[in-house]
């Protein structure tokens, strides 16, 4: 049976260099091209066996046959989390490549990344990238390993504390690894190839390992089935016409072939009326009557209408309900919800189902995820939310645009968007940790006021009926209608009025002089000898501003104490 290429992802930071070590590779200058050097989509390159041997002449002086037809690139931006990209049965890439700079270690999207990788079982390697940034590296022989033991002293004990970093970091993430000359199994330890897309440097003990890795322990996965299969990527518009860009990873497709293509709801039956094939070592196309797996694709479908990124499909053959029950478990795993939480959306099925990963992981619910921009409907989804549960009014959108109707409506609920997967999430819990302590301190003001006064004896404008006198706050707030009670634990009645300069007010804050008045008391019977008095708290209202000490004030928590003292003088066991 006929194999067909591995397809390779490389995955990353944003800066470490995938695409410069794509170019080093392929011979190509991509990145120069690119806005500010970084990738702004997903792009593909056919990278055949012929062009493998060139560039690694390792595999003949180590005697390697090459049974391979070549590789398939995956360039994703830095931006993305396209390292889900999906087919069924799992991830696109049948093993990734995963760039770390190793100047920089471990940052927030190698991190995004790792999680992915792991989540989904993708085997990988690490191009340990940029080593001739290194203080005093100097390439000193085509064979890294050779060239790593002669550096300079100061440059090889630099590269092995930066190289010993990463291999802590990888370790923290469950990760095994070593220099991928010191692995004996490659199923227990992640390789690390140390490499510069800048010299050259690596690039061909890369090839090597890569080669290596997929003959061994690829062989199955790589078999060609007879049935079409691929995956949507993007839907593109060139001048007046609209094309699928698209990779094929199983089986033969040709034009005039009928294709199914999975929507959230009944597939998409459409004819092939063009049909091109990525060029080797090119982004380009050429015209195509038939390719084979695995190749970058591009066509023109007879049915445009709602075909979305990311989305699966296959040859059809008249099966229509074997194919939607297909289509609906391959989707259906993909973004399984949960019976409450936020809504999300996202540019293609692939970033969905990793935001999704990143979000379960952060122990975030889902109640709906989907595909495209952020809509009226899914404001509404959100406004619902607020009933169950308010940290839940809010839509995440990763990638996507946010419609006119829905921007009008953002008052109601909480929109956050962006590119970069981990500020998204680290926005989203930022929110939800300020939106708890919002409802918090909502409830918390619902209970009766803390709040510690002095009284002014100077200041007693009424003995009685009711009694008015004044006070000064030292901590906390007094409210109109908080009970109150003497530091011996005697019972005074509710706070009737409170005035400041002549004006009757609500509430008075801390370092405030008033006038108070209290029905029902006697200022000369019974606070004549008295210097303070508290908010007079119920032993469950103690505790539960005890439970939320982090929304109290440092002032706040010490009255919380002195009340506490007062309370326990009767009852030894109060509030605890």
């Amino acid at each position: 049976m006929a194999i067909r290429q591995p397809i390779l992802t490389i995955v990353g930071h944003v800066d470490h260099g995938k695409t410069s070590l794509l170019d080093r590779i392929r011979g190509s200058r991509v990145a120069e091209k690119e806005h500010g050097m970084i990738t702004q989509k997903i792009s593909f390159t056919l990278f055949p066996a012929e062009n493998i041997k060139k560039s690694c002449l390792l595999l003949d002086k180590y005697g390697v046959p090459l049974k391979i037809p070549g590789f398939l690139f995956i360039d994703t931006p830095g931006h993305a989390a396209f390292t889900n990209l999906r087919k069924r049965g799992g991830s696109l890439a049948d093993l990734a490549i995963l760039v770390i700079d190793i100047n920089e270690g471990v940052m927030p999207q190698t991190s995004e990344v790792l999680q992915i990788l792991r989540a989904n079982k993708t085997p990988f390697i690490v191009a340990l990238n940029k080593i001739d940034s290194i203080s005093g590296w100097r390439k000193l022989s085509e064979d890294i390993k050779e060239s790593i033991e002669n550096q300079p002293v100061h440059a090889k004990q630099e590269f092995d504390e930066k190289f010993f970093t990463i291999i802590g970091a990888l370790n923290s993430y469950g990760f095994d690894s070593d220099l991928f000359y010191n692995v004996k199994d490659y199923t227990k330890k992640i390789c690390l190839v140390p490499c510069s897309a800048k010299t050259g440097e690596g690039i061909p003990e890369l090839l090597m390992t890569l080669c290596g890795i997929s003959q061994r322990f690829l062989a199955e996965r790589l078999k060609l089935d007879e049935r079409a299969r691929g995956v949507i990527f993007e839907i593109k518009r060139e001048k007046a016409l609209q094309y699928i860009e698209a990779i094929l990873y199983d089986g033969e497709l040709k034009i005039g072939d009928e294709i199914a293509i999975a929507t959230f709801s009944k597939p998409i039956l459409a004819k092939v009326r063009v049909l091109e094939e990525v060029l080797p070592l090119s982004e380009k196309f050429r015209p195509a009557e038939k390719v084979s797996a695995a190749m970058g694709i591009r066509m023109q479908v007879s049915d445009m209408k709602e075909i979305l990124p990311g989305m699966p499909f296959q040859i059809y053959r008249g099966d229509i309900e074997e194919v939607e029950k297909e289509f609906k478990k391959e989707i259906g795993e993909a973004i399984k919800t949960d019976t409450e939480g936020i809504v999300i959306k996202a540019d293609s099925l692939g970033s969905l189902e990793a935001l999704m990963i990143l979000l379960r992981q952060n122990n975030i619910s889902i109640l709906k995820a989907g595909i495209g921009p952020i809509n009226k409907k899914d404001i509404n989804e959100a406004k619902a939310n607020k009933e169950v549960n308010q940290v839940y009014s809010v839509v995440l959108g990763f990638n996507v645009n946010v419609e006119e109707e829905a921007k009008e409506m953002q008052s109601q609920v909480k929109i956050i968007t962006d590119e970069v997967v981990y500020k998204l999430i680290e926005n989203l819990q930022k929110w939800m940790e300020d939106e708890k302590k919002r409802i918090e301190k909502e409830k918390l003001s619902s209970l009766a006021g803390i709040c510690k006064l002095e009284i002014l004896p100077q200041y007693i404008f009424r003995n009685s009926n009711p009694a008015i006198f004044g006070v000064k706050v030292l901590g906390g707030k007094a409210r109109i209608g908080t009970n109150l009670v003497t530091e011996g634990n005697e019972k005074m009645s509710r706070i009737k009025g409170l005035q400041s300069e002549g004006k009757g007010i609500e509430e008075a804050s801390k370092g405030m002089e008033v006038a108070i008045s209290l029905s029902g008391v006697t200022f000369d019977r019974q606070l004549k000898n008295v210097k303070f008095l508290y908010s007079d708290l119920g032993e469950s209202q103690f505790k539960e501003f005890k439970k939320n000490k982090e929304l109290l004030s440092q002032e706040e928590i010490k009255v919380l104490g002195e009340i506490a003292n007062i309370k326990r003088k009767e009852k030894a066991t109060w509030g605890i």
